[in-house]
């Protein structure tokens, strides 16, 4: 934990006790004195009134301190309070320390707000981190399906249902900011970020905003709808991405150039937008990629023309990680353009992880010379502060440590079970000619079953990309949860012989085929996240073939897929009896088995148009030439089993 620096005095050493006070969990907030006359420390203060009174207070130095957002290994107290820093955010993967508990995180964030809390305004920082499928950096946080699954749900109140929880478990590490949720309309499965979009068609992902709701809370009756809104101490601020038409990139290469007319952004891939700030979403961030050539970090016209001006978004627009490097090419080429051209086209805060001191510089620098106006600078701010007004930042600065047990806890694996169930797609049940083979018995009349894959027993594949890491991770010793296999094991009445080969060769087939009553084969893709996960040509990997091909040639099986998008499966669907897209169910392995042995019926529905082959792609429901093997919208369903 950091020691306030700078500031000093009794400011300092108020900060100091408020701060003991907190971790020893003596009090939940104190609100700040307004004994100095300060209208912005007056919570009785109509909100415009305190905005206009603390901006009038401010230096050049604290408002583009206010516009700076900088990394959490950087953000010692003595750095927020010298350069006034408005933001901190832990990247992929950025902990405290390896398996942190709750209080590790608290004990951090408050640090830090120690000694934004002892500059001469005393104007908190809002601390940010990736929540994209539950709280996927902190150990043992629950993590929900990625949104390609829980776009099969076609359910905005489960969605609704899971911001809140999320919400509740970022808050039990004292972080108030999500950059949640990914609105894309993905438009091409060949994108490494396809399974953070809810569908490829803009009114299911229209729906499934609701989560916005979840995350903030719902605005009341008679409330201003599009103005940000934070519900309480137990909400977070949310964040709409990528701005705007991440998803519909050439060939779905990350960070590429999205072509299309205006008529077609419009109508593809702003819709989410619209529904997001009429829930008063918080902040809009702006995507990587290009449109028609374009960067979207320079675009004035879609930011401050459209954006903020036609949709009267009233929260603050932030860039991405190092996005006004990626102006140039190549990166940070010419910083001071890139600085000028994004401020300018309407960003507001920027996230600057390590290049703190030379965005601080460069832009005071073009500000001093009269290459940005101060208007634009203010109009920055104003947003920034609203949002940290509205989300009870000044009154509630410290994390509240009765919050700590939310983390994990039964209640939200339990609804993550739940949305795993739900966002189960059935693809195929039985051959031709053949009865359905699912549900599955849970009591084989042989007594045996075979169980087969490499993701059959992975929680980190399971889990996918933005899960402990940026990346995400292999294995079953990265966080808790529950396999598929453990599911398996649990589902099987007892005594039933449950062998799990993770890869059996045809000789291992062949000898016991005759012992098994069916087969369950789990194979996928393996973690990835952004462009590491771009993939032109969809497959399988091996050895998922080969299993698929042995096991399911001899023994009646079911396929489970575990994958961020759909794969080619054409070659193998006449081989396989029953086919099931798990997408990323995350670590409630259990949902999964919970619908195979018939505890629950499948109800799922495609949010994705499941293609023949990738000649197709890009391939969407709509198109002139719609071929798919599996169109958009479908999903068998079954019956839950009566044992």
């Amino acid at each position: 934990m950091g020691v306030p620096g700078g500031g000093g005095g009794r400011v300092a050493i108020a900060a100091a006790c408020l701060l003991l006070l907190q971790l020893c969990g003596c009090v939940a907030a104190l609100p700040m004195k307004s004994g100095d006359g300060a209208k912005y420390k007056d919570p009785s203060q109509p909100l415009n009134t305190r905005i206009d009174d603390l901006l009038g207070r401010m230096t050049l130095a604290e408002k583009i301190g206010q516009m700076s957002q900088i990394e959490r290994e950087n953000a010692t107290a003595d750095v927020i309070n010298r350069y006034f820093i408005g933001s901190v955010l832990s990247g992929g993967g950025s902990v405290p320390a390896k398996n942190a508990p709750p209080e590790a995180w608290m004990s951090m964030v408050n640090g830090m707000q120690s000694g934004a809390l002892s500059t001469r305004l005393g104007i908190p920082i809002m601390y940010g981190i990736d929540a994209v499928h539950g709280h996927g950096n902190v150990y043992k946080a629950t993590i929900f399906p990625h949104n390609v699954g829980l776009g099969c749900t076609r359910d905005p109140e489960l969605a609704k249902r899971i911001g809140a929880a999320v919400a509740l478990e970022v808050r039990a590490t004292g972080i108030p900011y999500v950059f949640a949720p990914c609105v894309a309309v993905c438009r091409d499965p060949r994108w490494g970020r396809c399974y953070e979009s809810f569908s490829e068609h803009a009114g299911v992902v229209q729906n499934m905003t609701s989560i916005i709701s979840g995350f903030q809370g719902e605005i009341p009756p008679g409330g201003r709808l599009g103005a940000p809104f934070l519900a309480g101490q137990r909400s977070v601020a949310a964040c709409s991405k990528h701005y705007v038409g991440d998803g519909g990139t050439t060939k779905g290469i990350n960070e590429n150039n999205t072509v299309a007319t205006f008529h077609e952004l419009l109508s593809i891939h702003m819709p989410p937008y619209y529904n997001a700030v009429i829930r008063g979403v918080s902040t809009v961030m702006i995507s990587y990629s290009s449109w028609n050539g374009v960067k979207m970090h320079s675009n004035h016209f879609l930011i401050t023309d459209y954006l903020k001006n036609k949709l009267r978004f009233r929260g603050f627009v932030i860039s991405d990680w190092q996005g006004l490097d990626r102006i140039t090419s190549p990166e940070h080429a010419d910083y001071l353009l890139s600085i000028k051209l994004g401020i300018l086209a309407g960003i507001d805060m920027i996230m600057i992880p390590y290049t703190y001191t030379e965005f601080i510089d460069d832009l005071t620098l073009l500000v001093n010379n009269g290459t940005i106006p101060m208007s634009r600078i203010d109009d920055a701010v104003r947003r920034i502060l609203r949002v940290k007004f509205t989300m009870g930042l000044f009154e509630h600065p410290y994390a509240d440590p009765s919050l700590a047990g939310e983390l994990g806890k039964q209640e939200h694996r339990d609804l993550a079970r739940e949305a795993v169930r739900k966002s189960l797609v059935l693809l195929k049940n039985g051959k031709p000619g053949d009865k359905p083979l699912l549900p599955l018995p849970k009591k084989p009349h042989g007594g045996s079953i075979l169980v087969a894959g490499s993701h059959a027993d992975d929680l980190g594949s399971q889990c996918g990309g933005w899960t402990i890491t940026w990346q995400g991770l292999t294995g079953n010793n990265l966080t808790a949860g529950t396999t598929i296999l453990d599911g398996i094991k649990s589902s099987v009445v007892p005594g039933t012989d449950v062998v799990y080969s993770e890869n059996p060769d045809a000789g291992f087939i062949q000898q016991n085929k005759a012992k098994f009553d069916y087969a369950i084969v789990v194979v996928g893709e393996p973690p990835y996240s952004e462009q590491f996960g771009d993939n032109l040509n969809l497959t399988i990997p091996a050895p998922g073939p080969a299993i698929i091909e042995n096991v399911c040639g001899s023994i009646k099986c079911v396929v489970v897929l575990i994958s961020g998008r759909p794969l080619v499966m054409e070659p193998y669907i006449n081989t396989i009896d029953a086919l099931v897209a798990a997408w990323l169910p995350g670590t409630e392995g259990n949902g999964v088995t919970d619908v195979l042995f018939g505890d629950y019926g499948f109800t799922g529905k495609l949010s994705r148009t499941w293609f023949r082959s990738v000649d197709q792609l890009p391939m969407n429901v709509g198109d002139a030439h719609y071929d798919p093997l599996f169109p958009f919208g479908f999903g068998l369903e079954t019956q839950p089993s009566a044992y």
